[in-house]
């Protein structure tokens, strides 16, 4: 077992994540994972990693550690001025540390999440296949919680291949507005004419109430007509849900897997990463599409990054 740093400051939230645990939604188990999967998948690429591999997440302020050993890395998502030795790093491009190092991160001005990604990528606690922290039920990562201080970052000591260059054509472009392709969701009619047009036709704000469950999104208040009460169905990351009040919430990565409140649009997955980077104040529009084209950015995407990733990495 490999000890490859110290943290010596746990900024806002860290934690472990890899991709998740994709296909346990019928047993009860969210997806976890990374936020923003784009961004820790090209740190990783970046340092010869597979996509998967087990990285931190740093949220809104990041954290400072000293290194153990010589190791290397690469950093990806929203940019937190990192440095080491004092010296500033660049995005998704390969460092080098030796023993005695110090990696800092500070807070980040636009983007919620930076990643962290290794050499060998990180060993956390597995449950079902993953790493990922789902802190909600204390699993997965380091003991299930966000880092603290004095807490050791461990190799897994993975096959690592050739670092790749991330041109910056390939790098995420965030920003404080975002764009997100959605479908009308099983029960948007539920929602008045109005509201179903102001859905997709008017500008929203992420409110405070935002973390890795999901993000309220805050305008003029949806009206839904008077129905029934619906049963708990499943829902997903990328499913928006409208409460009683018409304040919806946009669900992430670690969403229940069912609700109660009327589904009224579902974000495509190619664009899941990017809602991983939204902040309260951040701007959001709605744009209508169709499932087949939905699939047609799904595979736009995949021809974009070419071999970066498997296949259905953007479905």
């Amino acid at each position: 077992m490999t000890v490859i740093a110290e943290l010596t400051s746990p900024g806002l939230m860290t934690t472990l994540q890899d991709l998740g645990r994709p296909g346990m939604r019928h047993l009860g188990v969210p997806l976890s994972g990374a936020a923003d999967p784009l961004s820790l998948a090209l740190a990783n690429a970046a340092t010869g990693n597979a996509p998967d591999a087990a990285g931190l997440e740093c949220t809104l302020k990041g954290p400072s550690l000293r290194f153990k050993t010589a190791a290397s890395f690469a950093l990806g998502g929203a940019d937190m001025k990192a440095t080491l030795n004092n010296e500033p790093l660049d995005l998704y491009r390969q460092h080098h540390a030796q023993a005695g190092d110090v990696l800092g991160l500070c807070s980040a001005q636009t983007g919620a999440r930076a990643y962290i990604a290794f050499a060998g990528g990180l060993r956390g606690e597995d449950f079902l296949g993953s790493c990922s922290t789902y802190i909600p039920a204390t699993l997965g990562g380091h003991k299930g919680r966000a880092l603290i201080a004095g807490d050791d970052i461990l190799s897994a000591g993975l096959a690592v291949a050739s670092p790749q260059d991330i041109p910056i054509t390939l790098r995420p472009n965030i920003a404080h507005d975002f764009f997100l392709h959605a479908l009308p969701g099983p029960e948007a009619a539920q929602l008045s004419d109005v509201s179903l047009t102001d859905l997709f036709a008017t500008g929203w704000t992420v409110g405070r109430r935002a973390d890795r469950m999901g993000v309220q999104i805050i305008g003029e208040a949806l009206c839904l007509q008077d129905t029934p009460p619906m049963a708990s169905s499943p829902v997903f990351p990328g499913t928006i849900q409208c409460p009683p009040d018409g304040k919806p919430f946009l669900l992430l990565c670690d969403a229940q897997t069912v609700g109660g409140y009327p589904r009224i649009a579902q974000v495509i997955a190619a664009d899941l990463h990017l809602a991983g980077q939204m902040r309260p104040g951040d701007r959001i529009w709605f744009q209508k599409i169709t499932p087949e084209a939905a699939r047609d950015i799904a595979q736009q995407r995949a021809s974009f990054y070419g071999d970066l990733f498997p296949g259905g990495f953007f479905r």
